[in-house]
């Protein structure tokens, strides 16, 4: 076929459209009573957005000119949203025993000192994209380094791949290797830039990114407040309270500070575009500062067990967003089914058995809104961008067999959820064109 008629034919799917069957799951939060489920529904989608969701036999009449594709069994839900994530750890996930400050040593600065190197940025970005699609994960809000070429490379590689990206450069001014450091100036003047050239190209966006207080001097967090004040429609990401020696660093560092999180409020990096990884040894003035003014949080627990961070509270999901993150490569997966697990071990260990629904929500839902995104993604509903994952539910003989006896959705899902990885992922839509 040459080029124009490939080029119609691909223009005529999208005005036809597709219908998707399967089952479907309908989030709108992360009460299971409020779920709706169908065990032969199916979504509509075309020109890149979600049309139309409901029964497949009623989508057959309504759209008669559309293509199908039936997966069955397969599990229809919103793409998996992974809020909080360093692209450029990817080479090194699962190294071994370390402490936060110790694995920054010895592991994530000297591979981030390897960005300065465009070619080699852009073959991880690569690299990154496939694994994190792989898993079902259809936008993500990633870290960069302080090089410019890293971002360059990251948001290059997403824009070819038609997916949805958050990303910046992470500036820090202290406490790194010479190579990896810049200054107050220089992380305004190149974050300036990087706005300017990507935010709003294709489906991208931008977050200010201080990595966090020890490694950036009160100069350039209020160099960033006066940038993020210039372009409050970017997000602004950066990390607080993940670990207790990490705290006492930035209450020796600051003591001036009322606490973590006012060495951030100090320089205008509060408010209700903020998102903070982490969040785990908060003090109640710091629960409520971050409640009132909108913040979101991204609970990141395969890398708070695998680096020995501690406990997140979930709790502080019923006064702010919260999204679910792999924070790879401190976390040890790409997979937000085993991110989605680990969240529900942190959770028992505190006391609450989180639901199933729960937990999908903050994989999809919950981190949208986290992103300030969920009027673009995260839900399955009309008008919404048709960036979706199919799940096997019976994927390996283990899940299989627990999926057998089901009884309702949710026994269904669970064990997925638990035990699921890669080969439970049958097929990743990206704006409806499948990305397997």
């Amino acid at each position: 076929m040459d080029k124009l008629n490939a080029t119609w034919l691909l223009h005529r799917m999208d005005e036809t459209g597709e219908i998707l069957i399967g089952q479907t799951l309908v989030l709108d939060g992360p009460d299971p009573e409020a779920a709706v489920f169908d065990s032969r529904g199916g979504v509509f989608v075309a020109g890149g957005f979600v049309r139309d969701v409901g029964s497949a036999d009623v989508l057959r009449e309504r759209h008669r000119e559309a293509r199908v594709t039936d997966y069955g069994d397969g599990l229809i839900l919103p793409g998996f949203i992974d809020a909080h994530v360093h692209y450029p750890q990817t080479a090194i996930i699962a190294s071994w025993g370390k402490r936060l400050i110790d694995w920054l040593n010895d592991y994530t600065f000297p591979e981030e000192l390897r960005f300065g190197d465009a070619a080699y940025a852009a073959e991880i970005a690569a690299r990154f994209f496939d694994l994190s699609l792989g898993a079902g994960t259809t936008t993500v809000a990633s870290y960069c380094t302080s090089h410019p070429e890293s971002v360059e490379a990251f948001f290059a590689e997403a824009r070819a791949r038609g997916v949805r990206a958050v990303a910046g450069k992470t500036c820090m001014d202290r406490n790194a290797p010479d190579g990896l450091l810049d200054t107050a100036q220089r992380a305004y003047d190149e974050s300036k830039a990087l706005i300017e050239r990507w935010r709003g190209q294709g489906r991208l966006g931008y977050a200010i990114t201080p990595r966090f207080t020890p490694t950036s001097t009160p100069e350039q967090l209020e160099a960033l407040g006066a940038l993020w004040k210039e372009h409050p429609d970017c997000l602004m990401q950066t990390h607080l309270s993940e670990q207790t020696d990490e705290v006492a660093w930035v209450a020796a560092l600051s003591p001036e500070a009322r606490d973590y999180l006012d060495t951030y409020e100090a320089a205008g990096l509060l408010g209700k575009r903020a998102v903070f990884g982490h969040a785990i040894h908060l003090t109640p003035r710091e629960r409520d500062r971050l409640a009132e003014v909108g913040a979101a949080l991204a609970h990141c627990p395969t890398s708070n067990t695998f680096i020995g961070s501690g406990l997140f509270d979930m709790g502080l999901a019923e006064r702010m967003a919260v999204g679910l993150a792999t924070d790879t490569g401190g976390g040890s997966s790409f997979s937000m089914l085993r991110t989605m697990a680990a969240a529900y071990e942190i959770a028992q260990l505190r006391g609450e058995a989180l639901h199933p629904a729960h937990l999908l929500w903050r994989a999809t839902g919950g981190s949208a809104e986290a992103l300030r995104l969920d009027d673009k993604i995260g839900r399955l509903r009309p008008g919404m961008e048709a960036d979706l994952v199919v799940l096997d539910l019976a994927s390996t003989p283990g899940i299989a067999q627990r999926s057998a006896r089901a009884e309702t959705i949710w026994e269904a899902v669970f064990p997925t959820i638990m035990m699921g990885d890669d080969r439970a992922i049958r097929d990743v839509r990206i704006a409806g064109r499948s990305a397997c």
